[in-house]
């Protein structure tokens, strides 16, 4: 008897094993865009999880980075204003804006970054792209919202579709 339900128990386990699926990560960053007419400026938020922008930056540039501290932060500024550079570009009425990321902050699980392009004029046409985690994480996708005034127009960009345009 007692062999029989240490085999039932076995089998159960076995059987049960057999349904359950690999682990899906998501992979998701929310930027949000904001045109402040009175000031002539751009000001970027960007939201990534902070293990995801850890191996990103660690892979890359090919060092043991960590930003688990506030002072890892501002350590790894430059690192993280080199990869903004290449990843996060904006172009309003076909000129390249000039991003500067002014600092960053924890927010839970995440890292939010502050970014600013100064002396931007009013402009009709916003090209984004947006491919922050995506050379990592080939699902990754990136939750963009440009605004402008009371008007907001949303995208989502991935890594086979890293940029879109809006216009106001």
């Amino acid at each position: 008897m007692y062999m029989k339900k240490v085999f039932l128990l076995f089998f159960g386990l076995v059987f049960l094993s057999s349904f359950t699926t690999l682990d899906h990560e998501t992979y998701l960053s929310v930027t949000e865009i904001e045109y402040k007419q009175e000031q002539k400026n751009v000001q970027i938020i960007s939201r990534v999880f902070i293990d995801d922008f850890e191996d990103v930056l660690s892979k890359r540039y090919q060092k043991d980075i960590s930003l688990s501290y506030k002072e890892d932060l501002q350590k790894h500024k430059e690192i993280m204003e080199k990869y903004l550079d290449k990843k996060l570009q904006v172009t309003a009425d076909g000129e390249m804006l000039d991003l500067q990321l002014l600092g960053s902050k924890f927010e839970a699980d995440q890292i939010v970054l502050f970014i600013e392009a100064i002396g931007v004029e009013s402009f009709k046409k916003v090209k984004v792209e947006n491919l922050i985690l995506s050379d990592l994480f080939d699902a990754q996708k990136n939750i963009t919202h440009v605004k402008k005034g009371g008007e907001i127009k949303s995208m989502l960009l991935t890594k086979a579709k890293g940029s879109n345009t809006v216009n106001f």
